[in-house]
């Protein structure tokens, strides 16, 4: 079976959702290989094993932290090379996708960007043009690059997996990977909730909620997902941009996607559209919203979203 090579995420030393889930997707192509560009403990590594793996290699270097992604792409160059893999998996973030472009440069590979889905020929498939149209892609090189939307599948362990040992690898970096260094950083105060693109839950408030986010939060909080807005909310100074869902904000993809006083403009649908579930509330019954919705309900959203959580705690008591 061909190798799979998954750059795998850590969240608080342990290995991500999403790299579980590219890992699911890495078993319906071949033998997935895990690279992690950090310190591996054994706890992590019987995850990742429990997922399918069957080679952990971890690489470490000072520079990773200290510079811009030029010498984590060019460590998984270099890993490329030693490996052979005919498929390169990376999670969709902004640094992945960074990533994962001077990898396929470096390598003369195909890449695909944002997928959703991926066959056992390797065959992407992805929403473009603001999710106008659904697309299926395979490159014709001999490694190809993908990178996956979080909440794309379910992660899925394995029955009967054995433990694996983690494989130190050494790399060189060049002086060129050490262009753009890292001055200071200044971390986004933290909410408690998950971030826009890893959550399986999203629930977005726009125009339709006048500036009260307060029921959209309440909602999120009860089921333990994240806080998205429109353009038009974030245009009005309501909710940061660093919220906004959409074409010129975010692109999320999570398994429940609530939209709350949002009409439906393409610039929104094409930031939310490959969510797996979408629920639309609105007092407008003709707003565009309710034609990609799963489940549509006409009314004030602050009744209506007061009365869900409202009945999810009675649930919860």
């Amino acid at each position: 079976m061909p190798t799979v090579l998954v750059l795998a995420t850590f969240a608080d030393a342990v290995p991500s959702r999403a790299t579980l889930e590219l890992l699911t997707l890495a078993r319906r192509v071949g033998d997935p290989v895990v690279v992690v560009l950090e310190e591996v403990s054994e706890a992590a590594a019987a995850v990742l094993a429990a997922h399918g793996v069957t080679r952990v290699l971890s690489v470490q270097d000072p520079a990773f932290d200290a510079y811009l992604v030029a010498p984590k792409s060019e460590a998984l160059t270099q890993v490329v090379d030693a490996v052979g893999p005919a498929l390169v998996l990376l999670t969709s973030s902004v640094e992945g996708k960074e990533v994962a472009g001077r990898l396929a440069v470096r390598l003369g590979a195909s890449l695909v960007t944002d997928a959703v889905d991926l066959d056992a020929d390797g065959t992407a498939t992805k929403s473009v043009f603001a999710g106008g149209w659904t697309t299926r892609a395979r490159g014709g090189r001999d490694v190809g690059v993908v990178t996956v939307k979080p909440n794309s599948v379910t992660p899925e362990p394995v029955e009967g997996w054995s433990p694996v040992a983690v494989e130190p690898v050494a790399v060189t970096l060049s002086d060129a990977a050490r262009g753009a260094r890292i001055t200071a950083r200044d971390p986004r105060a933290g909410s408690g909730r998950p971030g826009l693109t890893e959550a399986t839950v999203v629930v977005s408030g726009g125009r339709g909620t006048g500036g009260d986010f307060a029921e959209v939060e309440a909602l999120a909080d009860a089921l333990g997902g994240a806080v998205g807005a429109s353009r038009a909310a974030v245009d009005a100074g309501w909710y940061p941009h660093a919220y906004q869902v959409g074409q010129t904000g975010t692109t999320v993809s999570p398994q429940l996607y609530v939209a709350a006083g949002i009409s439906g403009a393409i610039q929104h649908r094409a930031g939310m559209q490959t969510s797996k579930a979408v629920v639309a509330i609105n007092s407008d019954g003709e707003a565009p919203i309710f034609a990609l919705a799963d489940l549509g309900v006409v009314g004030d959203l602050h009744e209506v979203l007061d009365a869900v959580v409202a009945g999810l705690k009675a649930d919860q008591a």
